[in-house]
């Protein structure tokens, strides 16, 4: 079949739907995996931000064989589709030992802990072997064992080490804090935090006699520290698509942003030179930025172009929004363009959750690619 030529997705585009550039995808993705490769470290990328079978595909071209997820339901889904080699990123469930169990069976399955009850519970209630990574706390204040408090990390490192179908993988923390930083220094600053607490860690195991590795995973510091040393394992997630918060901290450009929310124009206010489209918060979420002077957004505007989209001035973007309008402050070039019946173009402020509302992605030449249907 030929592919429609790409005016065509926009014609048949009716409610508010997610578009994605495939090459821009693929582009962040090969970028990302040559730099682990050249830091000489594992590149085990989340994929909770794409959720999908077919663009976990496009990681595979790239030589990515493990993987990071964030649910019992996303690693079940992805064992289905050939990925041996799990880790879910969130501490493990004990409500679901026995999903848990049936994965360790099919799959290389690797979880978090970060307590000795939690330990004791996993071991007894499997009967398959499970790698095992102690969440450590490096300054995010989310959860895990805080990187100063060697009495407890090592507490439940013994544990796991000592007790049946537990094996002791390593470290892992999640900089969340990163999000925060204003460019490559302030990135590189967190990283070489993040990295010196991660082996300070490391180093207190070892007087034990255990030895461990350490994984990170964030795209600011994935995306603006040149190398990745003193770690083993990287597993940035966002990159995929990145967003405009990625934009707004430096650590992509707007043309890096690979997936944009097309929603239609329902009426225009030129009394206050907005414009209301059919895209609110069940479709974008209520994540926002605010700029120096405290004016909050919802993400940028973009227009319809004959290969994907063409990203208009700052000044124009979601202002506000409830469940289903988003109302778009526009300048007057933009508002003066737009008609009601049109399109206009939303790059998300945080694309993980954009595309985990809309469940499925259109690509620009007409394809449909399904997520997994995990709710």
């Amino acid at each position: 079949m030929e592919p429609h030529h790409p005016m065509n997705i926009y014609d048949q585009i009716t409610k508010p739907t997610l578009l994605l550039d495939e090459t821009i995808a693929r582009r962040n993705i090969a970028r990302m995996a040559a730099k682990a490769r050249q830091s000489g470290v594992r590149f085990r990328p989340h994929f909770k931000t794409h959720q999908s079978a077919e663009i976990g595909h496009w990681f595979r071209e790239e030589g990515v064989t493990a993987v990071t997820v964030s649910s019992v339901d996303m690693a079940a889904y992805f064992a289905q589709h050939g990925w041996d080699d799990i880790l879910i990123a969130f501490p493990a469930n004990l409500r679901q030992l026995s999903d848990l169990d049936q994965l360790a069976a099919q799959v290389r399955l690797h979880l978090l802990l970060e307590s000795v009850e939690a330990a004791e519970r996993l071991s007894a209630g499997l009967r398959h072997e499970v790698a095992i990574w102690l969440k450590i706390d490096v300054g995010y204040h989310r959860t895990g064992l805080d990187w100063q408090n060697m009495a407890d990390i090592t507490a439940v490192a013994q544990t796991v080490h000592a007790l049946p179908r537990l094996r002791l993988a390593g470290l892992l923390t999640h900089a969340g804090y990163g999000y925060t930083v204003g460019g490559a220094a302030e990135a590189n600053a967190v990283y070489e935090q993040m990295v010196t607490r991660m082996n300070a860690v490391r180093d207190g195991l070892r007087v034990v006699g255990l030895e461990t590795a350490v994984s990170i995973g964030d795209t600011p510091t994935g995306s603006l520290v040149d190398r990745f040393d003193g770690v083993d394992e990287i597993r940035p997630g966002n990159f995929v698509f990145y967003d405009t918060m990625q934009v707004s901290i430096g650590a992509c450009q707007p043309e890096d942003v690979a997936v944009a929310c097309a929603c239609p124009i329902v009426a225009k206010h030129a009394d206050r030179r907005q414009i209301v489209v059919y895209g609110g918060a069940i479709h974008l979420s209520k994540e926002r930025l605010a700029d120096a002077d405290g004016q909050v957004n919802y993400g940028r505007i973009a227009l319809p172009a004959a290969h994907g989209w063409r990203i208009l001035p700052p000044q124009n973007v979601v202002k506000t929004m409830s469940q289903e309008h988003g109302i778009i402050q526009a300048d007057e070039t933009l508002f003066q363009q737009a008609q009601i019946g049109d399109l206009l173009l939303v790059l998300p402020v945080h694309s993980c959750l954009t595309a985990n509302l809309l469940k499925r992605y259109l690509t620009l030449d007409g394809r449909w690619i399904e997520m997994a249907d995990i709710h």
